[in-house]
């Protein structure tokens, strides 16, 4: 009786939690299928505002618009190069930093753990950390878009705790054998760690790749702005969309076309997001169990 009590008890928990969870999905994504409709619909659905969750009179005209024009596709490789970069250079940095500090023996560690959580409860005030940024040469500079983003403390304190928990023989067998601390780390612990570096190597990514007002107070140059920048510049500028939606002959309106850049913005990151997903669901497991 008690097993099968259970038994009801485990199944009931599990039925609430995944209701719960597919309700937290379509708040999710219904917002983003509501704008993906908009951007494949024809110009007089959106003016009569009858779109929902389907494209009305569907047609490919903002996305053609979208997809030949120049000046979106030369921020989307400032964001690409911005965030491909960031991330590497997040990871060297993070885990760098991170290893060390998991060891008990690292007697600088307490003090470093200490001024790294600082800085998560003590931002940098804006004017002085803009004035230093431009004093070193970031001011319509490129390299804004990731170098200030490359450590920070609540990844590298995810870092922190995976490199804890990796097991101490392994390493202890690998430095009796004569591999030097830097070799140890690059050769045995970072490829046992593609886990926390897939997850840790997402947050940074999507950090950069959605980052707008870090950008916006560096960058004023039209030529350098990053992808966000350019679709707000695309949306807050209504006047040339709307000018362009009022031309003869066009199938898109000033909507349609802000819907398709919004949705071109997002989509890299979706697509990424399903080949890191199972280094997730790892990441959660690694570290309970020592092999």
């Amino acid at each position: 009786n008690m097993k099968v009590k259970e038994s009801l008890r485990d199944r009931i928990f599990y039925y609430v939690v995944v209701t719960i969870l597919i309700m937290l999905a379509m708040v999710a994504v219904i917002p983003l299928v509501t704008v993906l409709a908009l951007s494949l619909s024809s110009k007089a659905a959106a003016d009569m505002n009858i779109v929902n969750l389907w494209p009305v009179g569907f047609t490919l005209a903002s996305w053609k618009y979208i997809l030949t024009n120049e000046g979106i596709w030369r921020s989307f490789f400032i964001t690409v190069g911005a965030t491909v970069i960031g991330v590497l250079l997040a990871l060297t940095i993070t885990s760098l930093m991170a290893y060390p500090l998991s060891k008990k023996e690292f007697k600088a560690g307490r003090i470093l753990m200490i001024m790294a959580m600082i800085t998560m409860v003590f931002k940098a005030p804006v004017v002085p950390y803009f004035l230093t940024l431009k004093n070193i040469g970031l001011f319509n500079n490129p390299l804004v878009l990731f170098l200030p983003q490359i450590l920070t403390a609540y990844n590298m304190i995810i870092m922190r705790s995976f490199f804890q928990a990796f097991p101490s023989e392994v390493e202890e067998a690998a430095l009796i054998d004569g591999a030097g601390r830097f070799k140890l780390f690059y050769s045995i612990v970072l490829p046992s760690s593609k886990a926390v570096l897939a997850t840790v190597g997402l947050f940074y990514g999507v950090t950069i790749w959605n980052q707008f007002q870090h950008p916006m107070m560096f960058i004023q140059d039209s030529k350098l702005f990053p992808l966000q920048m350019k679709i707000r510049q695309m949306i807050s500028n209504g006047s040339e969309l709307r000018s362009l939606a009022s031309m003869v002959g066009v199938n898109y309106s000033d909507r349609t076309l802000q819907s398709a850049a919004v949705v071109f913005a997002i989509l890299p990151i979706i697509a990424i997001y399903p080949f890191l997903q199972k280094y997730f669901a790892k990441g959660a497991m690694l570290g309970s169990v020592k092999g």
